[in-house]
């Protein structure tokens, strides 16, 4: 039988196994070290209060139905105190059975009796045990669940985004990415600090707490096989370091790092970046296009924000466009993008359009109901 003939909780468990069977020594360190710094998503968790008060419940249950066991059988068994046993006596007896500590002073004597406690009376026994070391059970299989879920992770994440720096500049970028269609799980964060590293977790993003010039940090996001790299850290000096680090680790992702001030710029194009956004200087320009027209920079705003309205976007030429020109397009044509050339819509160059162009068009976004 393939694994593909499982259903989906079996394939899920032989897959769970063979990620824990599979990995190497050296695997299951550098995972067991990487989980350490690795949030995952944060999923549903029952609060503590209600673990505690399911488990007391369990406990309590198991207590009640060893009991009404014993005490139906009273006849079987003997209390070296008055010979009988009563309720009292078989919830006496079922606590010290249950909890192993077994006085002796009252014990079961006939086949009946012997052939409870070894079926039923004992597996009850093993389940009291479980529950009240539960807590402890948990812990560690939790701690397993977690490397297990970090080892997976790790092997399958391929062309992915990494963004550095969960500040404002990183949710609103990791933001635009979902909104024009790149799904959670191909979004890892990297953050120096706890309570953002929490943060992106709970938002549903896989974070990973530590210094992001740190080469050992950034291969913990796996950004040797991301394909687009966000840098928006608190300092420029830290956006230089991040881009030189994360270009030596990658000579093929795109890198766009986010910097206050122009003088910047070049420092970070000869550290590896690809695209360099000078944040002082666009807002500048937005207070002044806001100060001069605000309806301009109203227009602006619903360009760059994802979501009703106008959506600024880039793709490829339809096959049912090529030969045409930009005017004809069913979308508004700002641009084109011809071998990694970007030229104005009424450039005589562009005036047919070709396979393998890029669009940069204008268009109203469609609001699910």
């Amino acid at each position: 039988m393939k694994d593909d003939d499982h259903p989906p909780s079996t394939a899920g468990k032989i897959s769970i196994l063979r990620s824990i069977w599979a990995r190497s020594r050296k695997e299951a360190r550098d995972d067991a070290e990487a989980g350490r710094s690795i949030t995952m998503p944060a999923q549903s968790v029952v609060p503590p209060l209600q673990q505690v008060l399911r488990r007391l419940a369990m406990a309590l249950l198991v207590l009640a139905v060893t009991t009404l066991l014993v005490w139906l059988d009273r006849d079987g068994y003997n209390d070296n105190a008055d010979g009988k046993v009563d309720f009292l006596d078989a919830a006496y007896y079922t606590t010290v059975t249950l909890s192993t500590t077994g006085y002796g002073d009252i014990a079961p004597v006939s086949d009946a009796a012997r052939l409870t406690n070894i079926f039923i009376i004992t597996p009850l026994r093993v389940v009291f045990l479980i529950i009240l070391v539960g807590t402890t059970l948990e812990v560690l299989t939790e701690r397993t669940r977690q490397q297990v879920r970090v080892h997976r992770w790790r092997a399958r994440m391929r062309d992915h985004v990494v963004v550095v720096g969960y500040g404002t500049k990183g949710r609103h970028a990791i933001k635009t990415l979902v909104g024009q269609g790149i799904p959670k799980e191909k979004i890892v964060v990297v953050d120096p600090q706890q309570k953002s590293v929490d943060a992106a977790s709970i938002d549903g993003l896989v974070a990973v707490q530590g210094d992001a010039t740190r080469s050992r940090t950034l291969l913990k996001a796996e950004l040797q096989s991301a394909a687009r790299v966000i840098i928006a850290p608190q300092r420029d000096d830290t956006a230089t370091l991040v881009t030189l680090t994360a270009r030596q680790l990658n000579r093929r992702a795109t890198i766009v790092v986010a910097v206050r001030e122009d003088e910047n710029v070049p420092l970070l194009k000869q550290s590896g970046a690809d695209t360099v956004v000078t944040s002082s200087s666009s807002a500048g320009r937005l207070l002044g296009v806001s100060t001069a027209s605000p309806h301009v920079a109203d227009t602006l705003e619903d360009l760059m924000s994802h979501g009703t309205g106008l959506s600024l976007a880039e793709r490829s030429v339809g096959k049912d466009e090529v030969g045409k020109s930009p005017r004809e397009c069913v979308d508004l044509v700002v641009a084109v993008v011809r071998r990694k050339k970007m030229m104005d819509y009424a450039d005589p160059e562009v005036a047919t359009l070709q396979f393998g162009d890029r669009l940069i068009t204008i268009s109203r976004e469609q609001t699910e109901y």
